[in-house]
């Protein structure tokens, strides 16, 4: 006899304690569709959950569903997933250009693509205010960005006690962890709430206390930037000190090898939000990094970042720039 299952009840948003108290969450708003926003809306409908995606435009909606259908059939040719489980997770995801299509949406995710702080918090605030006036007071809004605080993020709005931070880790959206984060504002049921949506989604939750950076990439940044330095100084070649962390360390990547994977503009951004946050010497970007964006050597999605990829990133040799 099978004992002690948790009733799956207990992985549920509550959307209306009144009229619907053991209401399962049916719908997931992603604001923003580039790599991440695709990523978490893959995640989100495989584990079973309706998704829709919100752009500028539809090209970038378009784009966005070439990019989910590619994955989904890389998993096919790795054996990790079945034709008729890519159509099912197709048929679950839509997008759209317009706001109102959150309207029905339980828990709507801002993953817009992040800028200096100073570009793009007065943005991010008015993509609150957006998805505030078009879904209902129960709906919980939270952003993926790991170097705005969602307490700034959500001080304008009517309801800023449903607002949370929800950091998926971006270079590897079917890890088993999220970090949540919960603001001056947020409510003991949206932190709750988020936790049971983190378990549905098969996650083990991080709780973090708010500061720019979360744990993840407060962790990463020094990483990559004492690797740069290592490199630059001739310690070990590049190839050398990835392996150092993946065979050393049992890490899946080294610290290159994830910058690329993670996008080296994204990196120089994270170093600029967390320098100008912290005024801390360990978060200033490598010469190294600035030196390769510049080059719009960015990492696999062009092909080039600190290596040069061939072969859907099976083959790689280390970029000439980075010598």
């Amino acid at each position: 006899m099978i004992k002690n299952i948790e009733p799956i009840e207990n992985y549920c948003i509550k959307t209306d304690k009144i009229k619907k108290p053991k209401n399962f969450i049916s719908k997931i708003g992603i604001v923003g569709a580039g790599m991440v926003g695709r990523n978490i809306a893959r995640m989100i409908s495989r584990n079973g959950l309706d998704v829709v995606l919100i752009e500028l435009t539809k090209e970038r909606i378009q784009m966005a569903f070439k990019g989910i259908e590619q994955d989904l059939d890389n998993m096919i040719e790795r054996w990790g997933m079945t034709s008729s489980e890519k159509r099912a997770i197709l048929s679950r995801i839509s997008g759209t250009t317009e706001c109102e299509g959150l309207k029905n949406c339980d828990f709507v995710i801002e993953s817009v693509k992040s800028k200096r702080r100073h570009e793009i918090i007065e943005d991010r605030k008015e993509i609150f205010k957006k998805i505030e006036s078009n879904v209902s007071p129960e709906t919980i809004i939270a952003t993926n960005s790991t170097t705005q605080v969602i307490t700034e993020l959500s001080n304008d709005l009517k309801h800023p006690e449903r607002c949370i931070s929800l950091h998926f880790i971006s270079m590897e959206p079917d890890s088993k962890m999220v970090e949540i984060i919960r603001g001056y504002y947020t409510s003991d049921r949206t932190f709750e709430q988020t936790k049971r949506l983190a378990k549905l989604l098969q996650k083990q939750v991080i709780s973090v206390k708010e500061y720019p950076g979360v744990i993840s990439t407060r962790l990463f940044i020094p990483l990559i930037n004492e690797a740069c330095t290592m490199l630059m100084q001739n310690i070990g070649t590049m190839e050398d000190i990835d392996k150092t962390l993946r065979i050393g360390f049992g890490s899946r990547l080294g610290p290159f090898e994830m910058a690329d994977k993670i996008g080296l503009d994204k990196v120089l951004r994270w170093a600029e939000n967390l320098y100008e946050e912290f005024g801390d010497l360990k978060y200033k970007a490598s010469p190294l990094i600035k030196k390769l964006v510049r080059s719009n050597q960015i990492g696999r999605r062009n092909n080039h970042g600190f290596y040069t990829y061939k072969d859907n990133y099976n083959k790689k040799t280390p970029n000439i720039l980075t010598k």
